[in-house]
């Protein structure tokens, strides 16, 4: 399919020796005030052992290492095997696991509690274990950085039925336009911004679901909103943000340049210095994140957030990734938009975290959605020939096949005027296709590689009639290799002072080099004028080293 698979991971391959158990009863240890003897049911057994959790409750599930499971130290994070140990007189022989010491995440503050419905005595494997795969998406494929667009692609190799989930919610009956609005300065720069408002909402931590696939993709649970902007993220590859929309001055979102000079704390604690060239979604008084990149810390979503309003936005790729080189800030989110996404998407998304948000955190949607949509684009169709597919892969193939290739893929085909002609619209989430020839690599992809017959060429290769000037540089470094130099190659970049100590003729002419705009260093900010300061650098560097009878030449471009 052209989708490599870079690792499999086996969550849970360690875990044996560890079941899922039941605190029936909790005592104080007689020898130490911050301890406590936990009762766990074990099924078949009970068993008591020293805890000093904070979060010990009769009745919870929890995860039980008996002797001789491998576990992750919390503390160094070394694995370790569990022993019987004697705690201020008590014989423990077991451990209730948090879920750093099972690998799961870096929580270690309290025990893991499982949900209700595990089952007691049963292997936590069976339970909690998975295996995780992870992918290595190439750049031209920003649809596959999410969980539908990989599920898109096993549906067409396995001409399966894909099921995305429904989306539905009730909504208030005030309409969003009277809690807010938004405004775009820089349509260039952001072709579509999305917003829904949510009343009511109840912060609180996420459902175990959610909070152990957000794990399993290596992002933190934080809390329920947070988390389902992360999770629609992961699920459809759009990502979004949830404001307090309380904290929002004016109740006005403007799209607009930085000041210059004008700073935002980031949602990671650092106040950052912004430029014009740096996107941001401000209120009517301040900049309230960077857009694309990172929100900021005044609209964060708190324990006491009440309403949150929710960006899923279309920006500018190169703007992305522009300001997150200036800020030196990536984000799941910066690689994401700096790959390029749809102009569809981000509507699409938002409808499913408004849904997730109403169910999950208790929230009444306002009627309605803002969409504004100045970047919109006609979509128009692509026209491909059996015959264009037969001279690009040398396969014969009929238009019926060629339509059942595309159509599992999501394409909408249809016959055109020729019989052997088809029209094609390419679906929204196919950014990366927009020419026959991409046509016909989808359908190469689906066939399979392997079923193309080796052939020899239809026609000779052509002459090689190399450039004059290509063939002289070749005969003169074939002559001074042959006598003994060695060829070098050196940077382009040099100081001005190397230059003006080399290149005489600038002092005088008068004539500046080409200077660069965001130099790495004061040694490689000018372009080369002449070739004599790299090789007499290589020349100095050799003379330190005490390497004598060198020969050098370069052949190379000045400026």
């Amino acid at each position: 399919s052209g989708l490599e698979v870079g690792e499999v991971q086996a969550v849970g391959k360690n875990w044996e020796n560890i079941v899922v158990g039941r605190i029936v009863d909790v005592a104080p240890h007689p020898n130490a005030d911050r301890l406590r003897l936990a009762t766990v049911d074990l099924g078949k057994q009970r068993s008591t052992v020293v805890c000093g959790a904070p979060n010990l409750t009769v009745g919870d599930k929890v995860a039980f290492a008996r002797v001789g499971a491998q576990l992750i130290d919390a503390h160094t994070g070394r694995i370790t095997q569990l022993k019987p140990a004697e705690i201020r007189g008590i014989v423990s022989e077991g451990m209730i696991c948090s879920e750093k010491e099972l690998g799961i995440s870096e929580s270690h503050e309290g025990i893991m509690i499982l949900p209700p419905e595990a089952t007691v005595g049963s292997p936590l494997s069976a339970y909690l274990g998975d295996t995780i795969l992870d992918f290595d998406i190439t750049p031209n494929r920003p649809d596959c950085l999410s969980v539908i667009g990989i599920a898109r692609e096993i549906a067409a190799l396995t001409q399966s039925k894909l099921r995305i989930p429904d989306i539905h919610y009730e909504e208030l009956v005030e309409p969003i336009d009277s809690f807010a609005s938004v405004k775009i300065a820089e349509s260039d720069l952001c072709p579509r911004y999305c917003a829904s408002l949510l009343t009511g909402v109840k912060v609180a931590s996420s459902p175990e679901w959610l909070r152990r696939r957000l794990l399993a993709c290596g992002m933190r649970p934080i809390n329920n909103i947070v988390d389902i902007t992360n999770y629609v993220m992961l699920e459809y590859g759009q990502p979004l943000h949830a404001f307090d929309y309380d904290h929002i001055k004016g109740k006005q979102i403007i799209v607009r340049r930085a000041g210059d000079g004008e700073t935002i704390t980031t949602l990671d604690g650092v106040e950052r210095t912004l430029s014009p060239d740096i996107l941001a979604i401000a209120d009517t008084e301040r900049a309230i994140a960077v857009a694309g990149v990172m929100g900021g810390l005044e609209t964060e979503v708190s324990d006491n957030t009440t309403i949150v309003l929710i960006e899923s936005a279309n920006f500018n790729q190169a703007a992305i990734r522009r300001a997150s080189a200036r800020l030196k800030l990536s984000s799941e989110a910066s690689l994401r938009f700096e790959k390029g996404l749809s102009r569809d998407l981000p509507l699409i998304a938002l409808r499913r975290a408004t849904q997730l948000m109403a169910e999950l955190a208790g929230g009444k949607a306002a009627r309605g959605i803002i969409d504004v949509y100045p970047g919109r684009l006609e979509k128009k169709p692509l026209f491909l020939s059996t015959g264009e597919v037969k001279r690009l892969l040398g396969v014969e193939m009929g238009v019926s096949e060629i339509i059942s290739a595309l159509e599992w893929l999501g394409f909408s085909c249809k016959e055109a005027e020729s019989p052997s002609a088809i029209k094609v619209e390419v679906p929204w989430w196919r950014t990366d296709v927009s020419c026959v020839a991409d046509l016909v690599e989808e359908v190469a992809r689906i066939l399979g590689y392997d079923k193309i017959p080796t052939t020899m060429l239809s026609a000779p290769l052509p002459k090689h009639d190399p450039t004059p000037i290509l063939s002289l540089r070749q005969q003169l470094r074939s002559i001074l290799v042959s006598c003994g130099f060695q060829e070098v190659l050196t940077y382009s970049l040099t100081s001005l002072t190397m230059l003006s100590k080399l290149s005489p003729q600038l002092r005088l002419t008068g004539v500046q080099p080409l200077r660069v705009a965001n130099p790495m260093s004061r040694e490689q900010e000018y372009l080369r004028t002449s070739l004599r300061p790299g090789i007499l650098s290589v020349l100095a560097r050799n003379e330190r080293y005490q390497v004598e009878g060198i020969r050098l030449f370069e052949v190379g471009k000045v400026f």
